[in-house]
């Protein structure tokens, strides 16, 4: 029997935030969204997902209005996060942080700092130059002692140099 995909008996937020983005690839999608991977093709080449999986989570995400979908090309679109599912960023970073703790022995993947103040950010987001918590916009992110260099598609190797979150990564067709 196949798993359901909502939690109807249970009268939680947490519970019904899983409904929108617990699903297995969703909050790997959502990364590479705001690490401004937004076309199709490149967000399926990075996360190497089945076509059919990422166009369901895709449409899912789209329909609980956390990603907005825009044609760039006949028939080709792009995705960004809306206002909505940028709210995720502290969730994200901090389940990143979390990973980078219990299962990098060798250091963090990426690093994450507050642009205006190149001050990289603490463990909870907060930079300790400035006592913020930037936004995503304002958030650089760059390859940490921990990095893998060993993926060749376009993202990768393009996520191998400093960039700004949400900035789009990759914008040839």
């Amino acid at each position: 029997m196949a798993l359901g995909r909502d939690y109807e008996k249970q009268n939680c937020s947490l519970a019904r935030a899983l409904e929108v983005i617990g699903e297995r690839w969703t909050i790997l999608v959502l990364r590479d969204l705001f690490y401004g991977i937004h076309r199709f093709t490149d967000l399926q080449a990075h996360l190497d997902i089945p076509r059919a999986v990422l166009t369901d989570r895709l449409t899912r995400l789209t329909a609980e209005g956390v990603v907005r979908r825009s044609e760039y090309q006949r028939g080709r679109y792009e995705y960004s996060l809306t206002a909505h599912g940028r709210e995720l960023w502290p969730a994200l970073f901090a389940l990143s942080q979390w990973g980078d703790r219990h299962n990098a022995p060798e250091g963090p993947r990426r690093l994450f700092s507050h642009a205006p103040c190149a001050t990289d950010l603490a463990a909870g987001g907060m930079c300790p130059g400035c006592g913020t918590v930037p936004a995503p916009e304002e958030i650089d992110v760059r390859p940490g002692p921990g990095a893998r260099p060993d993926r060749t598609d376009a993202a990768s190797v393009a996520l191998r140099s400093r960039h700004r979150l949400l900035t789009p990564l990759l914008t040839d067709a």
